[in-house]
């Protein structure tokens, strides 16, 4: 059986911003390195750590900066690993 807390967390009106991805790791930002047009951001989300490249404007217009409360939203319809 599924908490109704939990059915509350999912239907959240707004919550996901309008967007189709379901993936989402919520936790600190670590690093912010910006070069250029682009920026990497590092996350810390529980035991995990996500690096994502996006744009300077977006990481500006977020605010992000380490120590600051994110969540990485993840839509993937792959992954690869190579060795």
């Amino acid at each position: 059986m599924v908490p109704a807390t939990e059915i509350d967390r999912l239907r959240a009106a707004g919550a996901d911003g309008g967007l189709s991805a379901r993936n989402r790791l919520r936790g600190i930002v670590r690093d912010v390195k910006v070069e250029g047009l682009l920026a990497q951001v590092e996350v810390e989300a529980g035991p995990y750590r996500v690096v994502a490249v996006i744009t300077r404007e977006a990481a500006e217009a977020l605010a992000l900066a380490p120590g600051t409360p994110a969540t990485a939203i993840i839509k993937a319809t792959s992954v690869l690993i190579e060795r």
